[in-house]
């Protein structure tokens, strides 16, 4: 029987260190003389983040400072959607933060016909929200991964359990 070599293809984003890139926000919010006795919050409730100030400017100014904060922690900002800013109680405004955890199935739809497309002899199989993809050549299998990564999909791709 021939030795079979896979790798997984996933999208995480590690939700511990958005809990550090969110604190960090709130300690920089909280040092500045612009936002001095200023209700602006950012807060994570699941795969989601939410903004809360009291004008658009306000909000525009948290995002940004939330932005760097997870570009260093090392959060891949493609996976991470601002919505748009709405209106909140208490006079103030919202801005909800979608974080993209797994592939979506359309987006992995395109990774297997890519796979495909490529004429490697190797197998991709959608499961759940990651894909795993099967060969008896590592070279092969390593030209599957050049093959996706030189494709822009719109979000942050990880390549795991490369085995």
């Amino acid at each position: 029987m021939p030795q079979e070599f896979s790798f997984d293809i996933v999208s995480k984003i590690d939700l511990q260190e958005v809990d550090n890139a969110v604190q960090q926000t709130m300690k920089e919010i909280r040092a500045r003389y612009d936002f001095k006795d200023s209700k602006a919050e950012v807060a994570r409730e699941a795969e989601e983040l939410r903004i809360d100030a009291e004008d658009d400017f306000r909000v525009k100014s948290v995002q940004e400072i939330l932005r760097l904060k997870l570009a260093k922690r090392g959060v891949p900002l493609r996976n991470v959607q601002f919505g748009d800013i709405r209106p909140a109680a208490g006079a103030t405004v919202r801005m909800t933060v979608k974080l993209q955890q797994g592939i979506p199935t359309d987006t992995a739809r395109e990774i297997v016909k890519l796979v495909k497309d490529a004429k490697l002899k190797v197998q991709a199989a959608i499961q759940g929200d990651q894909l795993r993809v099967k060969g008896s050549k590592k070279d092969e299998l390593q030209q599957a991964m050049q093959a996706v990564r030189g494709r822009d999909l719109g979000i942050d791709l990880q390549f795991v359990n490369y085995r």
